[in-house]
This record gives C-alpha cells, sequence and structure tokens, in this order.
C-alpha cells in the first residue's frame, strides 16, 4: 500500500474507519485494516470526505475585482457592463495568471473540480483559449470543465452562436446559455432551443444561466426542461441559478417542479451571489433571491450549490471555501433541521460531482484517492466551524496541508481541543 489514513470518520456517520490508498486509487476501506503502508495518517476521529466541487464559476473573470472600475451599485447589470468594458483590455497571459492563482486556493480548500463558464463573446476567444491552457496545466491537481457561455445572449450578440461552436471544437465541455438576458421571452425560448438541439447533435452537457431574475414571469427553465424532454437530454442538463422561481406562486410551482423532475434537469443555486444581486429593485418586504432550494430537493431534483464569483466585476468578496458556500445556501433556504444541513454537504460534495458526471469519485473501493480531511467530527461541524483543512490528497499524494485550529468549540459529547474553563481547587 501507498498509504493509509487511520481512525476517520466518514460523511455517513461510520467511525473509526481506515483507508487505504495503492496506485491512486481507495484499495480497502474499513475498521482496523491490517495493512502496512509508507505514509500512514491519523485521523483522530476527524472527517474524511470526497473533495468539493464547485458545479458554477466564472474563472475567466475570478480575482479581476477594480478592473476597470469597482461596480458602485453592486448590481447584476453594471457587472456586466463592466465585464464589457474590460473584455477589449484582457490578455491572455493575464488571465492565465489570475486562474491559476484561483486554483491555488481552490486545491488548498480541498476543491478538487469545478465547473466554470467561459464567455464567447469576443470574437478572439481569448478567454477560450485561456482556461483551456489553465485547465491542461492543473489536470494533475483538479478536473475543470469548460462551458460555452454566451455572456451577452446567443441571439442578442452578433456572432455568438458561432463563437460558442468554434468554442466546443477547439475542447469546451458544456453548451451554455443565457436566456432572460436576451431581447424578448421569444428570443429565450429560441436560444433554449438551439442550444439544446446543437447540444443534442453533439452529444454535450448543457448548463444554461436561466431566469437570473425577480421577475416571476421569467419561465426559461420551463423551456428547458420542456426541450430536455423533447430531445431526450435527460440526466445532461442542469439550470443554474433560477431565483425568478423565488418570485412565482406556489401554483404555477406546483406544475413547474414536477416537470424538471421528469426532465432530468439539475438546479444549481449560488448562495452567495444569489443573495447579494437579487431583490435590489424591492422596498420591503425585500425578497432573498435564492431559488426553491429544499422543496427541488424534495421534489427529487438534484440541486447544488456553485460559488459564481470571487472577486470580480459581480462579487467583491470570496476565497474559494465551498463550505462558506454551504453556510450561506443553509442560512439563506433555513435549512436548519439536521438532514436538510446533511443535504447542504451533499450540494458542495457528492451532487455536484454526479451533475458533473465525475468518474471515480467517493469514498469505496476503486474510486480515486481524491479526499480531504477536515478539522470537524460531522458535515454538521464542518459547516459551523468552516472548518480547515488538514489535508488534502489528489490520486494519494498529499497536495495541501494546514494545522489544525487551535480552539475548536466541540458539539456536546465531543472533547474540546482547548478547556476556556478555569480549574479551580475546591478547599477540602
Amino acid at each position: 500500500m501507498d498509504a493509509v489514513i487511520r481512525n476517520a470518520t466518514l460523511p455517513d456517520g461510520r467511525q473509526g474507519i481506515d483507508v487505504a490508498i495503492a496506485a491512486g486509487r481507495i484499495a480497502a476501506i474499513g475498521p482496523a485494516l491490517p495493512v502496512q503502508a509508507a505514509l500512514q495518517i491519523d485521523a483522530d476521529g476527524d472527517l474524511l470526505t470526497p473533495p468539493f466541487v464547485d458545479a458554477h464559476f466564472h474563472m475567466d473573470a475570478t480575482l479581476s475585482y477594480g478592473l476597470p472600475r469597482v461596480n458602485r451599485s453592486g448590481t447584476l447589470l453594471e457587472g456586466i457592463a463592466l465585464w464589457g468594458e474590460l473584455k477589449p483590455e484582457l490578455s491572455q497571459e493575464a488571465l492565465v495568471e489570475r486562474a491559476l492563482q484561483y486554483c491555488d486556493w481552490a486545491v488548498a480548500r480541498g476543491l478538487l473540480a469545478i465547473r466554470t463558464h467561459v464567455d464567447v463573446c469576443d470574437e478572439r476567444l481569448l478567454a477560450v483559449e485561456a482556461l483551456l491552457e489553465v485547465k491542461r496545466r492543473v489536470a494533475p491537481y483538479l478536473d475543470m470543465q469548460l462551458v460555452a457561455f454566451p455572456q451577452d445572449g446567443l441571439l442578442r450578440s452578433p456572432g455568438a452562436f458561432d463563437n460558442l461552436k468554434r468554442a466546443i471544437a477547439m475542447g469546451v465541455d458544456v453548451v451554455g446559455g443565457i436566456p432572460h438576458f436576451e431581447r424578448t421571452m421569444a428570443d429565450g425560448a429560441e436560444s433554449v432551443r438551439l442550444l439544446c438541439e446543437f447540444a443534442a447533435d453533439k452529444g454535450l452537457r448543457v448548463d444554461m444561466h436561466c431566469d437570473e431574475s425577480d421577475d416571476p414571469l421569467s419561465r426559461h427553465i420551463e423551456t428547458l426542461a420542456s426541450e430536455c424532454n423533447r430531445l431526450g437530454l435527460h440526466g445532461r442538463v442542469a439550470g443554474s441559478h433560477l431565483t425568478s422561481m423565488h418570485s412565482m406562486d406556489n401554483y404555477y410551482v406546483s406544475k413547474l417542479l414536477p416537470l424538471i423532475r421528469e426532465a432530468g434537469v439539475a438546479a444549481i443555486a449560488n448562495p452567495l451571489i444569489n443573495i447579494t444581486l437579487q431583490g435590489r429593485h424591492d422596498t420591503y418586504p425585500k425578497r432573498r433571491g435564492m431559488t426553491r432550494v429544499p422543496e427541488l430537493m424534495a421534489a427529487g431534483v438534484d440541486v447544488a450549490f456553485g460559488h459564481d464569483c470571487v472577486m470580480d466585476p459581480w462579487y467583491s468578496l470570496g476565497s474559494g471555501d465551498m463550505l462558506e458556500v454551504a453556510h450561506m445556501g443553509l442560512h439563506v433556504a433555513q435549512m436548519t433541521g439536521q438532514q436538510a444541513m446533511l443535504a447542504c454537504f451533499d450540494a458542495v460534495t457528492s451532487t455536484p460531482a454526479r451533475i458533473l458526471g465525475l468518474e471515480g469519485y467517493g469514498i469505496a473501493e476503486g474510486c480515486n484517492a481524491d479526499l480531504v480531511l477536515l478539522d470537524a467530527g460531522s458535515p454538521v461541524e464542518a459547516i459551523r466551524l468552516r472548518a480547515a483543512r488538514r489535508m488534502v490528497m489528489r490520486r494519494g499524494r498529499v497536495v495541501a496541508e494546514s494545522p489544525r485550529a487551535a480552539a475548536r468549540l466541540a458539539l456536546p459529547g465531543r472533547p474540546a481541543q482547548v478547556n476556556f474553563r478555569l480549574q479551580r481547587k475546591v478547599p477540602a
């Protein structure tokens, strides 16, 4: 064996588990495995999980905050306008440098798979070339899927569809879209049809920015699900954001949810960004903006959380920490029951892995030895503390480490790292 991790707690609640690793894969798993290895890691009861997965990100824009100016209003539309101002000034070298820096952050935080949208409305396809190079260079450390994203609208932006086809031919993995940004509802529906037919013809996955709006009449998710049914794209399609669903009436949603489930369309919410950008036109009461996560999950729809943005024209914060994303999602969706909190942990691990179609993901014999050891005893505690990543392993090789927190406040029944109570001697 190349390595063995001893005495780990797994996300499903099993404790005292050993994981043996050989040739980059999990060779055996169970309590007190009778194996020896060159590398012995004592989990000491901490949580061992598969890596975090970000199902929705914009790596071509990451770490560009303040270029060419700051988003003063903090709104979605000013962010889009800012990105339009920045695009002519972009260089491939700067794009690659910023993306590689973000990938370093991601790996250190146990984020080893990212689906990133890349703008194809620039005739030069500069960002596409840059991220294809980044994908090649980071492949030993993380899995990256690229989505051909017509940021300015497939039909609204001249040449966008041809550019998208060129990007796919260059090696981009997934077909993207943004129907609610087209000039009319009819154009939005037409863009969904064209993109889904193209994806079906090429055998590709689809991930569309869909209904990122407070308008309850923005219903392109209905068209996306219908096209998925018509073209047999079940299990290959995701609708990202879906924020208009938070403003829809319950009767319409009662019809919409079964359609999404029947079509096998996944939903990707972006809690940090949805709660920031939506509801901007409201006075009070003010809408939260994030899509109906608990209701989608209850309907049997796969729901993942994405980071979406880090220090870019739309969002000046963020660090690549998917536990922060889960933490915000849990609060915005009011998912504070025990099972609901576990579902939020799944929404940044196993569920997005399924949506992306990652092979060899998980903790079972034969899976890739891609693992994260967290300074926490359970998924809920990991979210609560945004736990330190004691170790990050990629294909059986440790690629990042950090020390345990100096003072972890434990849940009842679990020993704390520091005892803050004063020990006083009681007189006899």
